[in-house]
């Protein structure tokens, strides 16, 4: 009978182990020649680097680290001295790293994670990128003029490449937001503070992190970067103008601004309608499902809009005149984009297809999307 309790407190030790396990990510692998060295397993998080587990690798390399995951995809980093590995985790998954060393950096393969390849990826572009850079800068030959020109030429094609293969392709991952904080020796290569377009990119991962992982500390980072990236454009346009402008009356919102002209010819500004709850809908008047749609809208807007419930409908319609008269009795704020669907505020919001809409709560935060909404009255019901 003894024997029988000793197999079945066996088994149950296993399964407990079994379970535990299952609820943590692991990061293991081998890296060769690193005999007697010291393996590092950091955080990279947002307020600095922190050191989590460490091991002193025998011959043979291998290593294994493990931890609780997290509400959103989180960034970790494997290193040794200066040679750094960096990896994404996204959940309970298993990430897998051969290396060689010294040069651990340059030279690894990964396998288990989608987010971790991608992340090798824009390493070995990265690395390419500066090796490049660095040429030319050492070539006599040329001009202080000629280098800097030549060096921001390779920066502008390695940007539009990063932007169209990895961040608006799907803005929502882990290596997206890795692409965001590239450097080229101490500079960021996409420069939220001063760039147009490098804000848009943030602007649009920080919309897509807002939907997939709302409550995410890393998404609200980087909204506020992009929101001050704009700040700063209307500070330097209304300086060019030579106008003046209080930096502290530049909206602050958690909600990326939309300014568009309304059925009436004003001038319509997403952020003002602050305080309430807006349903920001990005609309074709042509298509055949408009009619149902505006009289689903309608309803909910009778409903629920004395209680401070609004729409800010984005019109993509090419003929003003024929979205002027679909727009002549409706109750609610009515703008039209001129762009269409070649919007570069579609970019921002990450809009795959249209329809689609936006929840924004009363502090202009956006709070969800029409994917991640099985009933639209509820949702509005609870942030009313």
């Amino acid at each position: 009978m003894n024997n029988i309790f000793k197999v079945a407190a066996v088994i149950l030790a296993a399964m407990t182990a079994a379970s535990c396990s299952n609820n943590k990510f692991n990061v293991e692998g081998q890296i060769a020649n690193a005999g007697d060295s010291v393996l590092y397993f950091e955080n990279v998080g947002l307020e600095g680097i922190q050191v989590l587990d460490s091991v002193k690798l025998s011959g043979d390399g291998n290593f294994a680290f493990s931890g609780d995951p997290t509400e959103a995809p989180e960034f970790y980093r494997l290193r040794i001295a200066d040679q750094i590995i960096n990896v994404s985790i996204d959940s309970t998954e298993t990430v897998q790293i051969k290396a060689e060393y010294p040069g651990m950096a340059a030279n690894y393969t990964v396998s288990g994670s989608d987010n971790c390849e991608k992340i090798r990826e824009l390493t070995m572009k990265q690395m390419d990128l500066q090796a490049k850079a660095i040429a030319i800068q050492q070539n006599t030959a040329l001009g202080v003029k000629v280098i800097g020109d030549s060096i921001q030429s390779l920066i502008n094609i390695y940007k539009d490449d990063v932007m169209k293969n990895y961040i608006y392709k799907e803005p929502n991952k882990a290596y997206a937001y890795f692409a965001l904080f590239q450097t080229i020796g101490q500079w960021l290569i996409f420069n939220p503070r001063t760039e147009k377009e490098d804000i848009r990119a943030f602007a649009a991962v920080a919309t897509s992190w807002d939907t997939y992982y709302p409550h995410a500390e890393r998404g609200q980072n980087l909204h506020n970067i992009a929101i001050e990236g704009m700040k700063n454009q209307r500070i330097v346009a209304a300086q060019n103008q030579d106008l003046e402008v209080d930096a502290s009356k530049v909206s602050e919102a958690g909600v990326l601004d939309v300014a568009l002209t309304d059925n009436k010819g004003q001038m319509r500004h997403l952020t003002d309608l602050k305080g309430q709850v807006v349903l920001l809908d990005f609309h074709i008047f042509a298509m055949d499902e408009s009619p149902a749609r505006i009289l689903m809208l309608r309803e909910l807007y009778n409903k629920y809009h004395a209680q401070g419930f609004e729409v800010y409908q984005v019109s993509l319609d090419p003929d003003e005149h024929f979205w002027k008269q679909q727009t002549a009795a409706l109750p609610w704020v009515s703008v039209r984009d001129a762009d269409g669907v070649n919007s570069q505020r579609l970019m921002l919001y990450n809009v795959q297809s249209i329809p689609d809409f936006f929840l924004i709560d009363r502090g202009n935060n956006i709070v969800t999307r029409a994917a991640n909404i099985k009933d639209l009255e509820a949702e509005i019901k609870k942030l009313l």
